[in-house]
């Protein structure tokens, strides 16, 4: 059985990666900053699969939480094989970089860029020894070629820093049968982050040109494809999940 670790999935798109690795046979650690109802919510919806779910509180803007993240994984599974980086900060408020406190940057930096790197650098040596390991970070539309994004200046500086990384990592470890990729969700919000395909579908979106919106279950798919032992060939990709829908320019 394989073992993930997917940082914030309890509730939003990580909690259709969760779920989507447990149908799947995983087994899975999840990992929660507050939200403890969300927690208890999971653990009802999947009591049949008690065994293969572990919930362990971590903040990603702190190393201590994400060394016991790790630890957590290995004393009750032995193994971890595939690390998803779900958890990212994020402001919603728009405004310049000018206008950002000391505090909102180190945030979004620590909680984007440098928790990748802690959770990375503690799981990769167990996938060496396996010689496999799947790694997917998140990203923004457009991320691959650094854009300009006026009013997520933090934000998007630490993302773009991650595609640098991802990429890497996918170069360094690809002789040990490790895999590092990242995906980039499109414009999902609200119910649409825990929505289905099939419910989606039930209402036209004239904004994104496949005509409905994105939704959580469309990210948990590709995530898995990328975590299947045959995927192997794809590493050091950046794979955008959007619709067709032009996200960044959307709110310019």
């Amino acid at each position: 059985m394989r073992h993930a670790i997917v940082t914030a999935g309890t509730k939003g798109l990580g909690l259709k990666v969760t779920e989507q690795l447990l149908e799947e046979g995983y087994s899975v650690t999840v990992s929660y900053r507050s939200d403890v109802s969300a927690v208890e919510n999971l653990k009802k919806r999947w009591e049949a699969k008690a065994d293969q779910l572990q919930f362990v509180r971590a903040d990603v803007t702190k190393k201590a939480d994400l060394d016991e993240l790790i630890q957590s994984s290995i004393q009750k599974f032995n193994k971890i094989d595939i690390f998803i980086h779900n958890a990212g900060p994020y402001i919603f408020e728009r405004k310049k970089l000018v206008d950002y406190a000391d505090d909102e940057w180190y945030e979004m930096v620590e909680g984007n860029l440098s928790s990748f790197f802690h959770i990375a650098k503690g799981v990769i040596p167990l996938m060496r020894q396996q010689k496999f390991g799947r790694i997917i970070a998140y990203g923004f539309q457009g991320a691959n070629d650094a854009p300009g994004w006026i009013y997520r200046s933090a934000y998007a500086a630490a993302k773009v820093g991650l595609v640098s990384l991802m990429k890497t990592l996918a170069i360094e470890e690809a002789e040990h049968g490790i895999t590092v990729n990242m995906v980039c969700p499109g414009n999902i919000l609200g119910e649409m982050k825990e929505a289905t395909i099939e419910q989606s579908r039930q209402f036209f979106d004239e904004k994104t040109p496949v005509g409905r919106s994105g939704t959580g279950e469309d990210i948990a798919r590709a995530i898995s494809f990328l975590c299947q032992d045959n995927s192997d060939m794809i590493t050091g990709t950046v794979l955008e999940i959007t619709g067709g829908l032009d996200v960044i320019n959307s709110h310019r």
